[in-house]
């Protein structure tokens, strides 16, 4: 019975000691997550112990280079290592030692810890700084006659929806600075809606626009203003073919036949016999009709010679 006993006693203790350690811990460590409107300023709270000696503000931004503030309470005295004009302390640090952002940024995001070195303790609280940045909501009409949304360059991506249903898809676009444009175009089955209602969801705030689109025919008549461009075009081409292949048909009749440009002695020899063979006829019938004359004409007893 008493070692029963002594068991339940040590099992309190252990008990006991462990909730101390959680306590201990949970007083000495803490994460929050804060958020901050770029724009504004943004101040983080950091618990000052009695009998405090030293107070560190240790900075992590996303981007750029380590920072820190620092207050030594023996000395009275303060330094800071690479941190901007926009980082300092809210108060006097040996009064409050809270942190001042100023002007908040994008570049600002990042890891923030405060650590408390005192009699009682080392104490520090970490804070996660989200930078919010407030997109631009505009509102317009397409070639088509629908209504597109966009909210650009938000930070986190904006959430859009519409008073009515639609079947749009949002599509995003991320730009360089971590910021990104929302596009929504409302498209609905049925064509009577002429006004409805865009609405940008923000953790930075809501807004929303109403816009009146009428359905546009721009579409279809730019559709039969190519096809008739087109159609002419074609027409004017056939009717420029068809000129000219008619043009040159007969100049083709009257081009002379290709000759050879050698010319051999053999030809002008077939050339003139012909001629050569007729002026011979042409001499033996004058030569017998003279021989003819002359034998009329001789007296008698003379005969023409040979």
């Amino acid at each position: 019975m008493k070692a029963g006993a002594d068991m339940k006693i040590a099992g309190k203790t252990v008990c006991v000691f462990v909730l101390l350690i959680i306590t201990k811990v949970m007083r000495t460590v803490g994460n929050n997550r804060v958020s901050a409107t770029v724009g504004n300023s943004s101040v983080l709270v950091c618990s000052l112990k009695s009998n405090t000696t030293l107070v560190t503000w240790k900075i992590s931004p996303k981007t750029g280079g380590f920072c820190t503030l620092g207050y030594r309470a023996d000395q009275n005295k303060t330094d800071r290592t690479n941190c901007s004009d926009s980082v300092n302390w809210k108060f006097r640090p040996d009064q409050d030692p809270a942190l001042e952002i100023r002007q908040v940024g994008i570049v600002h995001e990042g890891n923030y810890t405060c650590e408390v070195v005192a009699t009682e303790g080392n104490f520090h609280r970490t804070y996660h700084l989200t930078v919010l940045v407030p997109p631009r909501l505009t509102l317009h009409c397409d070639d088509h006659g629908n209504p597109v949304c966009e909210a650009e360059a938000g930070k986190p991506p904006a959430q859009i929806s519409w008073d009515l249903e639609s079947n749009s898809t949002p599509r995003e676009e991320v730009h360089d600075d971590g910021t990104v444009t929302v596009v929504s175009t409302f498209t609905a089955h049925g064509t009577n809606v002429t006004n409805t209602i865009c609405v940008v969801s923000h953790p930075a705030g809501n807004q929303s626009k109403s816009i009146a689109c009428h359905p546009s025919k721009n579409g279809f008549y730019l559709h039969v203003t190519i096809i008739l461009c087109v159609l002419i075009i074609i027409t004017f081409t056939a009717v420029i073919c068809y000129f000219k292949l008619h043009s040159d048909r007969p100049c083709r009749k009257l081009d002379p036949p290709e000759t050879d440009l050698t010319h051999s002695p053999q030809d002008d020899t077939m050339e003139v016999e012909p001629y050569t063979t007729y002026v011979q006829k042409e001499n033996v019938i004058y030569n017998s009709v003279s021989d003819l004359t002359v034998g009329q004409n001789l007296p008698q007893g003379l005969s023409p010679a040979t």
